[in-house]
C-alpha cells in the first residue's frame, strides 16, 4: 500500500507554511501540473488565466483569515512557487464555478459517524472515502499543525493546501463531501480554508459557527463528529444551510441533498453524482453491523467492509476508475479515513479500501489545547 507522507507543522503561519512548503516540493508541482492540465481541459482556462483570477479571493482571505492567507503565503515560498498559484489550489473549485456557472464537477466522497449506541465497543467513530481524480492520489499528505493556544490539528489535504478534513485535539472531527447547484452569489471564502477555520476552533459551538457567519461560494456538506458522543451534519450553500442527526446512532452522508432541495435550486435541482443516491444507504446498512462486532477490531472491520463496498461498480463507494476516461479526468477512491475519537486514534488507507490495509498514524488526537 502506497505511504502518505507525514508532516508535522510548527511555529509562526508563515513558518507552518514554508515547512509545509519545502517538504512537499515534489508533490504541490505534482498538483500544480494536474490542475493545469485539467483547467485546459475544462472548463477551458489557461493555468495563467486561473492564476489571474485569485484578486477577489486573495481579499476574502486577509478579511477572514489572515494568518492562514500568512501560511499559504509561506507554502508558496517553500515549494518556490508563485502565491497566486498556492491561493488558485485552494480556490480551484471557486474559480471554476465562478467561470462556468453550469460546471458543477466536485469532490465525491462518501462520510459517516457512528455514535457510541451503534458500536460494540462504546467508541466514536467517524470517517470518510475521499473521491476525486486519480492522478492527485500522489499529492495527497498528513499534516499535524501545532498552533496554541489554537487546537492541533490533524488533516488530510492536497499537497499545498490549508484545510480539507481532519480532527483537532479538543475532539471535534470534520468530514466534507461536495455539492452542487450554482446559486449566482458573489465569492466567498474558498473551501478549504473554511474547513480549516472549523478544524481551528476550540468547542463544537465555535466551530459551528463559522459556516454560518463566513460567506461561501459553493455548496459543501459538513459532517462534525464529537468524542462525547454527538453527531450532526450541515448541508451548505451560499444562501442557506439545512441539517440532519444520527439515526441510531449512525449519520451518513454523500454527494446529494437530503435534507431538502435548496429553495435557489427548487424545479431544476439534479444530482451530480446520482451514485450517491445508493451509496447513502449501501453504507448505513454495512455499518449497522458495527454494534454486533466483539470489540474494537471487529468495529474497524466492519466499517474497512463496508467501506470497500463495490456495489454499482466502478461507481461504488469503494470508486474505481472507469475504462476510457482521459488520465486527468479518472476518478477514483483516492483516500479512506477512519478515526476513533474515544481511543484518539486516526487511521488512513491511501488508494482504494479494497486494496490495503488502514495504518495507524503516530499521532494521538488529544496531543494539544483541548486534549484529554
Amino acid at each position: 500500500m502506497p505511504t502518505v507522507p507525514l508532516l508535522e507543522l510548527s511555529g509562526s503561519p508563515a513558518d507552518r507554511g514554508r515547512h509545509h512548503g519545502e517538504a512537499a516540493r515534489s508533490e504541490i508541482a505534482r498538483s500544480l501540473d494536474h490542475y493545469r492540465r485539467s483547467f485546459a481541459l475544462k472548463p477551458g482556462l489557461a493555468w495563467a488565466d486561473v492564476v489571474s483570477r485569485v484578486g477577489p479571493w486573495r481579499k476574502l482571505v486577509a478579511a477572514h483569515a489572515p494568518d492562514l492567507l500568512e501560511e499559504m503565503d509561506g507554502i508558496a515560498a517553500g515549494a518556490g512557487v508563485h502565491p497566486d498559484e498556492v491561493l488558485a489550489l485552494n480556490a480551484r473549485g471557486e474559480i471554476a464555478r465562478n467561470h462556468a456557472s453550469g460546471f458543477t464537477e466536485m469532490d465525491g466522497c462518501s462520510s459517516f459517524a457512528l455514535l457510541p449506541e451503534a458500536t460494540a465497543d462504546g467508541h466514536v467513530y467517524c470517517g470518510q472515502n475521499w473521491d476525486w481524480r486519480a492522478e492527485t492520489e500522489a499529492t495527497t499528505v498528513l499534516v499535524r499543525i501545532v498552533q496554541p493556544p489554537k487546537p492541533t490539528v490533524i488533516m488530510q489535504v492536497e499537497a499545498g493546501q490549508v484545510g480539507r478534513h481532519g480532527v483537532n485535539s479538543a475532539g471535534l472531527a470534520l468530514n466534507a463531501n461536495g455539492l452542487d447547484g450554482a446559486f449566482g452569489t458573489p465569492p466567498g471564502l474558498p473551501q478549504p480554508l473554511l474547513r480549516r477555520l472549523i478544524l481551528d476552533s476550540p468547542t463544537l459551538r465555535d466551530a459551528l459557527r463559522v459556516p454560518f457567519t463566513v460567506p461561501q461560494h459553493i455548496a459543501t456538506n459538513l459532517l462534525f463528529t464529537h468524542r462525547d458522543g454527538f453527531a450532526v451534519d450541515l448541508e451548505t450553500t451560499p444562501l442557506d444551510h439545512r441539517w440532519g442527526y444520527a439515526s441510531g446512532g449512525v449519520l451518513v452522508h454523500g454527494n446529494h441533498y437530503q435534507y431538502g432541495i435548496p429553495p435557489a435550486l427548487d424545479g431544476r435541482y439534479r444530482p451530480g453524482a446520482v451514485d450517491s443516491l445508493y451509496r447513502v444507504p449501501v453504507i448505513e446498512r454495512g455499518l449497522a453491523r458495527a454494534a454486533d462486532a466483539t470489540d474494537s477490531a471487529g468495529v474497524r472491520k466492519v466499517v474497512q467492509e463496508t467501506m470497500s463496498d463495490h456495489f454499482g461498480h466502478p461507481h461504488g463507494v469503494c470508486a474505481h476508475p472507469r475504462a476510457g476516461d482521459p488520465d486527468v479526468r479518472r476518478y477514483k477512491t483516492t483516500m479512506s479515513s477512519l478515526v476513533d475519537l474515544t481511543a484518539g486514534e486516526y487511521r488512513v488507507l491511501r488508494g482504494n479500501p479494497c486494496e490495503g490495509d488502514y495504518q495507524l498514524l503516530p499521532w494521538h488526537i488529544a496531543d494539544g489545547p483541548g486534549g484529554s
